[in-house]
């Protein structure tokens, strides 16, 4: 097997991972430069059959290309979090809207209780032959998960 293939996946990434890090703002300037634009995070989140619900509301003005809301879950925002799946297409009309992501997670990783969640609001802008991350706005929270 040719290392070259690997090599140039992994340089890809790389440069997928940089772009979204330098694309990324803090929470503080995503706030101050596009008001108009927040994702929230619902205070409970539901566990049932080996999967987490999360949930929330969102705000977004139009872009250029695809706008989504991605979130993951922990147990600490210190811990490892699980992504809440693809995540929601986004409708960017100035509108606030619901959103729900559903991810299976490793048996035993969560138990009922306090767990940590972020929700993202990111548009896929094109850069070339790559789409690359554009952070819209993000939510922190701490949640309670339940059993449904």
């Amino acid at each position: 097997m040719s290392v070259r293939p690997v090599l140039g996946a992994a340089a890809g990434s790389a440069l997928l991972l940089l772009g979204f890090a330098a694309a990324a703002p803090s929470q503080a300037s995503a706030a101050h430069s596009a008001p108009s634009e927040s994702v929230t995070v619902d205070a409970e989140g539901r566990m049932a059959d080996g999967a987490v619900t999360l949930s929330g509301t969102y705000r977004c003005r139009g872009g250029d290309g695809p706008v989504f809301v991605s979130s993951s879950v922990g147990r600490s925002s210190s811990d490892p979090h699980y992504s809440g799946g693809d995540g929601t297409r986004a409708v960017c009309d100035g509108e606030e809207h619901r959103w729900e992501n559903t991810e299976t997670v490793p048996k035993n990783a969560f138990e009922a209780g306090r767990a940590h969640v972020e929700a993202t609001l990111v548009e896929l802008r094109p850069g070339g032959v790559l789409l690359l991350p554009a952070v819209h706005a993000v939510g922190h929270r701490d949640i309670t998960l339940v059993e449904d």
